[in-house]
This record gives structure tokens, C-alpha cells and sequence, in this order.
């Protein structure tokens, strides 16, 4: 039976390829304006605004955090209230806000406070209350934005291609294609082109670019509306994890039966898209959902009558599912960190080295493009992993898959160690050619300029880029396999509030860095002028957390048990009755 459009017909007439060009049109222009906005903020609240260093990165984290947080709630919302098509309709039109009020920040002067006077050792006045709080309400509406649509685009346009066919399952994968690679475009146009015009020329200008292509965004989007496939929402997959969690609550006094086939709940609707899971051991405290205590517990349909008082063992065992990913999702936080870190205080490094593109220092890299060089190893190396090493693994491994995918995941947290290893060397190379030989002037309110190039910071950028290649994608792909299929938008709102757990972490971690040592007699750490910091020691900090990670990361893989795996202790297989 299929699910209800919004027009109430039940048929559904799947458009296909002819709604592919709104929908790819929409998310060109919304990664454009998104990444082309968000990627260049860190410099733009140090200069523009004047906060400091570990302000303006307190201040990115916890802004990047809620975004990412906020695709939970963005997801709850689509799923039981108002469908993916309304959802990323509203998000879309709050973007659009949310940039048009950062840029007049930037536009209007006096909506951020005033140029220094000098470039070093002089006092520059920060924000006024009225002016962060502009600024904060433009930060509001991008959360709105980001909430709604991450959790959303991917999803709403696989909607539109029929799963029953074998040209509409065709047609997702030509979708998912084209998705990451507007990804791709859109990072490259923006850390380069979009940060060069905010960087070089102008931060207006160079806020409004982003904001016209999300505006040409939401017109691409409402331009398909008619076309579109628009899915009545059902019910919120966090509802069903509820009731399980309530129901083996109320049932906890009670002992597993023996047999589980002749007493517990065991209908699956006719209608549902989800695989079929066996009944196991694991989590055993949530099997008591599914007791059967009373006769009138259970409809003439076979659902339950109490949705909160008895579950079916394929609901409890969908709950399992999420539940078991959780420590992995940990780990996987930890290793974020290290994203988020090149993503600041690697963008500071970058700042205070010569970043002159040719000897006569006529054009300088601004300092947010050097995670275009983890963008672009990562788009290397998926060919050739693709193409080269995993044929070879299969080889060694006798499997399909050649490595698993805990084992990707785990790849990249190792070398998310070496990521910050390199890191710590390079920036002690740095800071002492900064201090010991003649300098290149000097950044505004960050201090002498180190005469080492800037393409030291690559190697850095690259082996983060390759990290990111096994585990970010490997995550994408072990919450997709391993959660339900009704729960696989919500399996998206884990990897973003993965995200956002580690953006929150690396800020107080920074925080408790800076208070620790900033009465140290080897000096604050994290200070504005890198060269009077320890930041390799930062790095190496990180490196350490991360190795601890790793081990942490061995331990719960060795004890996750993958979607429908048999295990030896104990795989109860119970036929639907």
C-alpha cells in the first residue's frame, strides 16, 4: 500500500529525470550559498567583527554544533508533521534571510564595529550588544536553514524515483552521483573564488554572491513544485524508539520466556518497507517490550492495542539497531575533532605564513581556501581506492566489500593520529622561523607573519582529507546499511549531530586549554599570535585523545554485531506467526 501524497490520491506518479533538474538545480545553489557563506566566517568575525582567536572559534563551533543538532529536530519535524517537500521549502526561504542579514552586517557600518586605526598593538573596539545581537539573528535563521534541509535534500530527491523499478533504483544512483559531485563543485567554487571576493575585494560583496545563489536556489526549488513527488509524513521513527524504551519499562518485572515464538508480539505490517530482522540476545532488557500479558493487548489485525504498553520483535530489534550504533557513533565524535581543528586553528597557521602563490608575493591564498587541498584529496583518492586498492583487497579478503565497513572507519581514525602528528611538526617549523629569522610583516591582531611557506600546511590538509575519505564516508555508509529503512533520514541526524558533538567538544576543549596555561610559564597555548603559543603542543594533545580513540574504537567494533548477523552464543530466527 502506498503511502499518500499530499494531494490525497494514492497513486503515486514518479517524474523521475523531469524532476531532476529543480532538484539538482536547487542543491547546486544551495551548497553554493551555504558553503560559500559559512566556510570564510572564522575570518570574518576576527576582522570584521574583532573578536579574538579562541571567541571567533568558540563562536564557529557552537554555531556549526546546533546546525547539526538542529537536523535532529529538523528530521522529527518532516517525519511526523510536515513531509520533506514543506520542510525543505520553509528551511530554504530561512536561508535566504539568514544570508541577506550577514551580509548587511557587512554592507552597513553600523552593523560591526569600526576599522583599527593600526594593524599592531593597538586596541580595537569589539561588537556592541545591538550588533551581536544583528548578528546573532542572522546566525538564527541559518540554524532554521540547515536544520531543515540537511536532513531532507538527500532523501527528497531519491523520492522522486520509483524503488520498485529497476530504472528508478537506476535513477537514485545517477542522483547520488550528481549530489556529491555539486558537492564537490560547490566547495571548490567556494573556498576559492566566493573567499577570494570576501578576502580580497569585499566582505560584502562577497556575502552577497551566496546570498543571490540561495536565492536561485528557492526558485529552482518552488519552480518543480508541480512535479514533484511529496510524501504525506507517516510517523516520527524517534516516536517508535519511545514506545519500546516506555513499554520494556513498564514490563521489567517480567522474565524472557523460553519460547519467544508462542509469547511475544511478533506482527510486522503488510505495508512496512523494513528488512525482516531475527530476534537476538543482545540488549536483552529491550526484548521485554514485546511480551505478550494480556489477550486484549493485540488487535484483530495483529497490531498492538497499546503501542506504548506491548511492541512487535521486529520494532524492539529496529531499536537495537540504533542503539548498538551509538558507541561507534562516539568514537566516531572523537574523531571529528580533528576535522573541526583543520578547520580552525589550521586556518590561524595558515594566517601567519607567507601564503604568496608566486615569488613576487603579488597574490596571497587566503587562509580559509587550504581545506580545499583536503577536498581534493579526498576526490583523488576515491578513484583510486575505488579502482585500485579495493580490487586488491578483495583479493586478500575473499570479499565483496574487500575491507568492512568498521574496519574503513577505523583506517581513517588512525590517520586522523598522523593528521595531527604532521600537524604539531609543521607548526614547530613554523613558529621557528617566525621568531628566529626575518619575518613578512605582520597579520592584524595576529603578529609577525613567519617567512616558511604555506604549502608546508598542505601535507596536513591531505592526509586529513584522505582520513575523512574512510571514515566520514564510511559512516555515511554504516548508518545507511545499518539502520532500518524507515529510519534512514534519521540515520542522517546521526552522523550531522556526530558533528555537532564534536564542534561543542573541540570548543571546550580549547576553552580548558587557554584557562589551564594562560598563566603558565611556558605561555598560553592558544593565544592570538600563534608565535607566542604552543599550538604544536595543542596538536599533539589531540593526537594523543585520538590514539586513545582508536583503542576505545577497537573495543566497541569487536562487540558490534552487525543488522541481522547471526551470532554464536544465540540467533533466535521466529517465523511471523
Amino acid at each position: 500500500m502506498e503511502k499518500k501524497q499530499d494531494d490525497g490520491s494514492n497513486e503515486i506518479k514518479y517524474r523521475g529525470v523531469k524532476a531532476m533538474p529543480f532538484v539538482i538545480g536547487n542543491e547546486t545553489f544551495e551548497k553554493l550559498g551555504t558553503i560559500g557563506t559559512t566556510s570564510n566566517l572564522l575570518v570574518y568575525l576576527t576582522t570584521v567583527f574583532k573578536m579574538k582567536s579562541i571567541t571567533a572559534t568558540n563562536f564557529i563551533n557552537v554555531f556549526n554544533g546546533t546546525c547539526n543538532f538542529g537536523t535532529l529536530l529538523g528530521a522529527f519535524l518532516s517525519d511526523a508533521y510536515f513531509g520533506r517537500y514543506k520542510t525543505l521549502g520553509f528551511a530554504s526561504v530561512s536561508s535566504v534571510i539568514g544570508m541577506l542579514a550577514l551580509t548587511l552586517t557587512a554592507a552597513i557600518t553600523k552593523l560591526h564595529p569600526p576599522q583599527c586605526k593600526s594593524d599592531v598593538n593597538t586596541e580595537c573596539h569589539g561588537p556592541t550588544s545591538w550588533q551581536l545581537a544583528f548578528l546573532l539573528t542572522s546566525f538564527g535563521f541559518l540554524v532554521v536553514g540547515a536544520g531543515g534541509i540537511r536532513p531532507c535534500n538527500l532523501a527528497f530527491g531519491a523520492d522522486q524515483f520509483n524503488p520498485k523499478t529497476e530504472s528508478g533504483r537506476k535513477g537514485v544512483n545517477s542522483f547520488f552521483n550528481w549530489y556529491y559531485f555539486t558537492l564537490t563543485f560547490a566547495m571548490m567554487i567556494s573556498l576559492t573564488a566566493i573567499v577570494y571576493v570576501q578576502s580580497s575585494v569585499s566582505w560584502a560583496i562577497g556575502l552577497a554572491i551566496p546570498s543571490f545563489l540561495m536565492f536561485l536556489s528557492c526558485i529552482f526549488f518552488f519552480a518543480g513544485s508541480k512535479i514533484y513527488v511529496k510524501i504525506v509524513p507517516d510517523h516520527s521513527p524517534i516516536t517508535r524508539m519511545a514506545q519500546v524504551v516506555v513499554a520494556a519499562i513498564k514490563k521489567r518485572r517480567l522474565k524472557l520466556p523460553d519460547e519467544p515464538k508462542m509469547s511475544m508480539h511478533n506482527h510486522i505490517p503488510s505495508d512496512s518497507i523494513n528488512s525482516k530482522l531475527p530476534y537476538t540476545n543482545q540488549l536483552r532488557f529491550l526484548n521485554k517490550a514485546s511480551i505478550i500479558t494480556l489477550d486484549d493487548e493485540i488487535n484483530l489485525d495483529g497490531s498492538a492495542s497499546n503501542p506504548w504498553g506491548l511492541c512487535s520483535i521486529q520494532q524492539v530489534e529496529e531499536v537495537k539497531c540504533v542503539v548498538k550504533v551509538i558507541p561507534i557513533w562516539f568514537s566516531c565524535v572523537i574523531y571529528h575533532i580533528v576535522l573541526v581543528q583543520m578547520h580552525t586553528y589550521s586556518i590561524f597557521q595558515a594566517l601567519q605564513t607567507d601564503r604568496s602563490l608566486t615569488s613576487h608575493r603579488n597574490f596571497k591564498i587566503p587562509a580559509a581556501s587550504f581545506p580545499v587541498f583536503s577536498m581534493l584529496s579526498l576526490t583523488l583518492w576515491i578513484p583510486i581506492y575505488d579502482r585500485v586498492m579495493l580490487p586488491r583487497a578483495r583479493k586478500v579478503t575473499k570479499t565483496e566489500d574487500g575491507i568492512t565497513i568498521l574496519q574503513k572507519i577505523g583506517s581513517g581514525i588512525l590517520l586522523a593520529i598522523v593528521t595531527m602528528i604532521v600537524s604539531g611538526l609543521v607548526e614547530h617549523k613554523r613558529k621557528y622561523i617566525g621568531t628566529t629569522q626575518p619575518t613578512l610583516g605582520a597579520e592584524p591582531r595576529k603578529g609577525a607573519i613567519s617567512a616558511m611557506s604555506s604549502y608546508w600546511l598542505v601535507p596536513q590538509f591531505t592526509i586529513a582529507g584522505i582520513s575523512e575519505g574512510f571514515t566520514v564516508i564510511g559512516q555515511v555508509e554504516f548508518y545507511y546499511k545499518q539502520f532500518p529503512e524507515n529510519m534512514r533520514s534519521f540515520g542522517g541526524s546521526f552522523l550531522f549531530c556526530g558533528f555537532a558533538v564534536a564542534s561543542y567538544l573541540h570548543s571546550f576543549l580549547a576553552s580548558v586549554i587557554v584557562k589551564i596555561t594562560e598563566n603558565a610559564t611556558s605561555n598560553n597555548w592558544l593565544p592570538e599570535d600563534l608565535n607566542k603559543g604552543r599550538l604544536d603542543y595543542f596538536y599533539y594533545m589531540v593526537a594523543i585523545l585520538e590514539l586513545l580513540n582508536f583503542v576505545n574504537f577497537l573495543v566497541s567494533a569487536k562487540w558490534y554485531k552487525y543488522k541481522g548477523e547471526e551470532s554464536k552464543d544465540l540467533e533466535v530466527e521466529i517465523n511471523e506467526v
